[in-house]
């Protein structure tokens, strides 16, 4: 009878295990979303939920996006910091003090991050990627990761974008995003939203991407005026060249007459070289854009 009693608990116990292990991979996501919300991306215990969804489902999405969430969480920490500048990676500074002598003093947010356990993110985006390579998504997490953790100095976030621009218009893949009906124009956008924190940085190595990214994208697409733009504003601000920049911008306008970006980069050209009537001119146009 004893034995009897105890063959079925052992039964009863292998039946609750065997539920529990197939439970839908949609009940590991209800519960992965409530632990986030409440503990963060690295809370404690997330980790554990994320091993008990990858032995039942190895190949979901989103438990391969939750392990990626974890590392780039776990890796970093935030630090408040003071910086010579009046900006950093284009942001404002947290606090803006005065010293002794009345000299401005500056204090920045900025996140630092652990070099093995990025890595671990990087390895786990790369396997989602591997898994998915038509999710255009992962592409992107991947480069704002790479983007947070190399800051001003962005040579691996560089090389990847460039490479992506390559497999895009090389390979023509059918990318899918999640909630958003893929199109080339919002490839563009999102790739010019890169160029644009590049530029923001007001670095050298940030606006040598900022060109970079441009220039690649100029390979394949040569009438995009958005990246035409982008490479007479390089000339403009950045190497301080006129003559350059205004040839980028006359460039943009002769395939885009309503180029609002190269007309007022033009008026700021014809004020910067006292030229009234030049400048009159792309004023004008200006003004007929908004009629």
């Amino acid at each position: 009878m004893m034995k009897k009693i105890i063959a079925t608990a052992v039964m009863a116990m292998l039946a609750v295990s065997a539920l529990a292990q197939s439970q839908p991979a949609e009940k590991y996501k209800e519960r992965y979303d409530i632990m986030v919300g409440r503990l963060g991306a690295a809370g404690v215990g997330i980790e554990t939920l994320l091993d008990k969804w990858a032995a039942d489902y190895p190949d979901d999405i989103d438990m391969m996006l939750g392990r990626f969430a974890y590392y780039l969480e776990k890796s970093s920490t935030e630090k408040i910091e003071r910086k010579d500048t009046k900006t950093f990676l284009g942001e404002a500074p947290l606090m803006n003090l005065t010293d002794s002598l009345g000299r401005p003093v500056r204090y920045f947010r900025e996140r630092f991050y652990d070099d093995e356990i990025f890595g671990q993110a990087v390895s786990a985006i790369d396997a989602a990627i591997s898994k998915y390579p038509d999710r255009l998504d992962l592409r992107f997490n991947k480069i704002v990761a790479l983007m947070q953790y190399e800051k001003e100095s962005p040579d691996m976030a560089l090389s990847y974008i460039k490479g992506l621009i390559d497999y895009n218009a090389t390979e023509k893949p059918k990318w899918t995003y999640p909630g958003v009906e893929y199109s080339q124009e919002f490839f563009d956008a999102v790739i010019q939203e890169y160029c644009i924190a590049f530029y923001r940085y007001a670095v050298p190595a940030g606006f040598e991407a900022f060109r970079g990214v441009s220039q690649r994208m100029l390979d394949y697409y040569p009438s995009n005026v958005l990246f035409i733009d982008n490479i007479g504003s390089y000339y403009l601000v950045y190497k301080q060249d006129h003559k350059t920049a205004l040839k980028y911008y006359t460039k943009a306008l002769k395939i885009k007459k309503d180029d609002e970006t190269a007309i007022r980069n033009c008026i700021v050209l014809a004020k910067e070289k006292k030229d009234a009537k030049l400048e009159k001119k792309y004023r004008d146009m200006l003004a007929a854009l908004a009629k």
